[in-house]
């Protein structure tokens, strides 16, 4: 991978230890430690436009989660090594190492389902917490998005058949993802640097696994957990962003905060034009919510 460009000039490089293996993440900055979770079928690399501009206020730390980019894909069945609660532990030993005890945490789609994870199970590790185009619960919430939607159950159904589809053409499958869940149903948002490198950590068959493993354990594990939180009246104590793609959520923006609010007392709401990959589909408007709320 080393042809591919270094969209983090200026950013420290690091692989720490964790169960898991190496877990990758690139760092810079001064300031409150802020953390940045990418979403599914991306890398770290999914922050590139905003994270040098949150550097200038923060100490940006922003990693690839185990399974994808340069992340240690640890083996799994049935979900059980990518559940969320161990993916939130290994953010927790990457910040450790770098020596971040407490810090916020601003999470996309997959990232959003760990900083969640991680606000519950580590209350007092989180400064602030933003999560970015995820409903509380159930992934369906956002039906209208039905090709997210059928991504979801297609891949958490059980291996191989999901793995061996995929592996048939992994570059045509990510660019699916990508194109479908935008705004404009277009690569046009995503640089063609950034796209080469989620190819190049998506052509892999271990990783194939590992994101089908993702889904599986959203699917069971993790949704089991938070119907156990749930039903224990456990609640996030941290203040709490939820922001939305205005593409993801059409016309659900008071039903999506209103569902957040069972699991919260200190949240705010914020809508950014632009589909589910909002970082890259409308960097300007979600780095001036980020900063905003940060």
């Amino acid at each position: 991978m080393s042809e591919l460009a270094d969209l983090f000039p200026g950013f420290a490089s690091h692989w720490i230890d964790a169960h898991a293996g190496k877990i990758f993440a690139r760092s810079h900055g001064t300031g409150p430690a802020l953390v940045l979770l990418h979403g599914f079928g991306e890398t770290h690399v999914a922050w590139a436009r905003i994270a040098p501009k949150l550097a200038e206020r923060f100490t940006v730390v922003a990693m690839d989660l185990r399974g994808y980019g340069w992340s240690a894909a640890p083996a799994s069945e049935k979900g059980e090594a990518y559940a969320k609660r161990e993916m939130a532990d290994d953010v927790v030993r990457v910040m450790e190492a770098l020596g971040h005890v407490q810090f916020a945490l601003a999470g996309l789609d997959r990232g959003a389902r760990v900083g969640f994870r991680l606000a519950l199970d580590h209350p007092g590790r989180l400064t602030k917490l933003a999560l970015v185009n995820i409903a509380p619960l159930d992934d369906s919430f956002g039906a209208s998005d039905l090709w997210r939607v059928g991504r979801s159950r297609f891949l958490s159904m059980d291996a191989p058949r999901p793995e061996e589809l995929v592996a048939q053409d992994p570059a045509d499958f990510l660019n699916d993802a990508l194109r479908d869940s935008t705004k404009d149903k277009s690569l046009d948002a995503f640089s063609a640097q950034a796209v080469a490198h989620y190819h190049a950590a998506f052509n892999d068959p271990a990783r194939i696994h590992a994101f089908c493993e993702d889904y599986r354990a959203g699917a069971t594990i993790d949704k089991e957990a938070l119907a156990a939180d749930r039903a224990a009246g456990r609640k996030l104590v941290v203040p709490t962003l939820i922001l939305y793609g205005a593409a993801t959520f059409p016309d659900l923006g008071g039903a999506l905060l209103d569902a957040w609010k069972e699991w919260g007392d200190d949240l705010t709401g914020a809508a950014v034009d632009s589909g589910l990959y909002a970082m890259e589909e409308a960097p300007e408007a979600t780095l001036q919510a980020l900063e905003t709320f940060l």
